[in-house]
Parts: structure tokens; sequence; C-alpha cells
């Protein structure tokens, strides 16, 4: 595994990027519904303190893609708090129309950054504490990023190859993926963010969103929806 690529998941949360305001909504007359009101979940997800529910012992969350259904068995006592994050985040529908925006062959595949620039601003400052590393980060693995000491947010990663040199590092598993044959299928033409690679830069999807990347990078994938498994 190139240095590199470990510094880049280290350095993902590291971009300083100024706060987007949400629009203002237009009001309504009294007594009558505001069509262009947010609904409660958009609300929700322009507040990262709502974020608060206990995760179950063991859940699974279902990643509805752009190559079909992968499923992500979590367990709580791996890594607690980051069980909690990601939880939540699916709960409020965060990861809905979200890309894979950093894919490197036999390495990982990247994705969590909003599509909507607003919502980035809320969250790219929601850290958690780190949890203490039980698991490995083998094939299949599923953590968060972070760019340092207890700055994880919303950005997780999927192991493709045996990362187990990512442990030392602070890369606590979260969980793992069941059965890794859509994940193989992920698009990863275009490698490595800029500067240095031709992918994605993260700045400017926090900054612009899906409207980038739909315009610059036609070929990526997207997780379309992602839910808790009944």
């Amino acid at each position: 595994m190139r240095n590199s690529q470990i510094m880049v998941l280290f350095g993902v949360l590291g971009l300083g990027l100024g706060a987007c305001k949400a629009e203002e909504q237009p009001k309504s007359p009294a007594g009558a519904a505001n069509p262009g009101a947010p609904s409660d979940a958009a609300l929700a997800l322009l507040d990262p303190a709502k974020a608060n529910q206990t995760a179950p012992e063991r859940f699974t969350i279902k990643l509805e893609t752009t190559k079909g259904e992968v499923l992500i068995d979590v367990d709580r006592n791996l890594a607690p708090l980051g069980a909690d994050r990601i939880y939540n985040l699916v709960k409020l529908g965060y990861y809905d129309d979200v890309a894979f925006f950093r894919v490197i062959g036999g390495f990982m595949a990247q994705v969590g950054i909003h599509g909507t620039p607003s919502v980035n601003a809320k969250w790219r400052d929601a850290r958690i504490q780190d949890d203490p590393v039980k698991a490995s980060n083998t094939p299949g693995m599923v953590s968060f990023a972070t760019g340092g000491p207890n700055t994880r947010t919303t950005q997780f990663f999927i192991n493709f190859g045996d990362n187990s040199r990512l442990d030392g590092m602070g890369f606590s598993p979260i969980g793992k993926v069941r059965d890794m044959t859509v994940m193989n299928q992920i698009y990863s033409g275009y490698g490595e963010g800029a500067p240095g690679g031709r992918g994605p830069s993260q700045g400017l999807i926090q900054s612009r969103g899906n409207e980038y990347l739909r315009a610059e990078f036609p070929e990526l994938d997207y997780i379309k929806k992602a839910t808790i498994a009944q």
C-alpha cells in the first residue's frame, strides 16, 4: 500500500471550507401549508445534534447502489461511537444519493461527502471521539475515514485488500460487508483525487456537491439509498 494512500485517508477532513448558509424559506400565509418548506428529514440533516440515538448491538445497513445491493453487518461492540454515528446518519437519510468518490482497486472505496453543500457545511465539524481498534482492516471491513485523532464525521471506506497497516493508525472497523461481489464492480477509473490524481477534489465536493461530480465525473457510482435492514 502506498504511503500517499494512507495519508489521504488521514487528510480527508482537513480541508478548510467556510460554512454555507441554508436558503431562507418563504413564509406562508397564516394557517396555510408551505409547499416550499423543508421536510422534517431535511431539517434533521441540517442539525447534527439530532444524530443522538444509541444503535442496536447488531444491525445491518442496506446500501442500494448503482451497481446493486450491498449489506453491511455492523457490530456495536467493535466500535460503539462509530456504530452509533453511522446508524444515525442512515436513519436521517444522509447517505442517499451520495457518491463513491474515491475508489482505488486493491485498496478501498470511500464515500460519505453529501451531495448538498449546505448539509456538508453542518456536518464537516460534527466530530466524534475515536474508538479503540478491536478488529483489523481486512477485505470487506468498514471503517470511518479520519483527519487525525478524534475527527471522524461522515466519511467511511470499505477495504478491498488487507489493509491491516491501518489498524495502528486508529482506523477502527465498525462492521463488515457480507458479500463483496457488488463492491468489486464499483467504478475505480478515476483513482486518487486532486492534487496528484485525476479524481474528484474533496474540497469541490464539499462546496459544490453532486452538481460538480455529475458534470466532471459521470462514471462514478452512488449509494442511491441507505436503510437499516429489517
